[in-house]
């Protein structure tokens, strides 16, 4: 699977080769052909308001050569990512995140966070199997159930109960080119996406939750 390189502000997750990708990144959303996955962390001073950010990130990737790689956005400190992989029928799924909670959410409420920090929780999903796009959007969707689930478990507290995300997360998915078809929880595929991406961002949420509970209590 793809190798994680750490160059903060930078994380990067190459996928060896080219590969599709399925996202709705700051940067190269939707279907796109990718090599890299890149995470940017970025503070308030590294965005004022008037700043036009598509691009000021351009111009960071130039920089980098990398601006073929699909990117997300996080403020969470990129030191702190996790990773997980899961394997079922020779199938195999490894799952990057970075996972903060700042700006948590629960589904179908909003929240008022002002110009806090947005901490927000980046996943990127790497499969060995060959998918199909429709099987590729079924794959992204259990990627999001699994997300939902370990923030829910992990028990962030809402006024209306836990958290279930945050306002800002993102997801990116990729495999190479295939026929699988589908990827429901029924499948290995569900299988393996699931349970990669639920232990990635369980255990980054609860790393998170223990150092604010820390802080509160230093």
């Amino acid at each position: 699977m793809g190798q994680v390189l750490l160059d903060r502000p930078w994380l990067q997750l190459d996928l060896g080769a080219p590969m599709q990708v399925l996202s709705w990144a700051v940067h190269r959303p939707g279907f796109v052909t990718a090599q890299r996955i890149l995470w940017r962390e970025v503070r308030n001073q590294d965005l004022p308001p008037d700043l036009d950010v598509g691009p000021w990130l351009q111009g960071e990737l130039a920089a980098r050569g990398a601006g073929e790689a699909v990117t997300f956005l996080t403020s969470r400190d990129v030191t702190c990512f996790t990773q997980a992989q899961a394997m079922a029928e020779g199938i195999r799924a490894h799952a990057v995140a970075t996972t903060g909670l700042s700006n948590a959410e629960r589904v179908g409420v909003r929240m008022d966070y002002g110009d806090r920090d947005w901490g927000t929780i980046n996943v990127a999903v790497q499969l060995s199997e060959g998918l199909t796009q429709t099987a590729l959007i079924e794959a992204l969707s259990i990627a999001v159930q699994a997300r939902t689930a370990a923030v829910i478990e992990a028990g962030w507290p809402m006024p209306d109960g836990p958290a279930t995300g945050t306002g800002t997360d993102c997801l990116a998915i990729a495999a190479p080119e295939g026929q699988a078809c589908y990827a429901g929880l029924h499948t290995a595929l569900g299988e393996v996406i699931g349970r990669a991406v639920y232990q990635a961002v369980r255990q980054g949420a609860t790393e998170w939750i223990a150092a604010q509970r820390a802080g509160r209590l230093g």
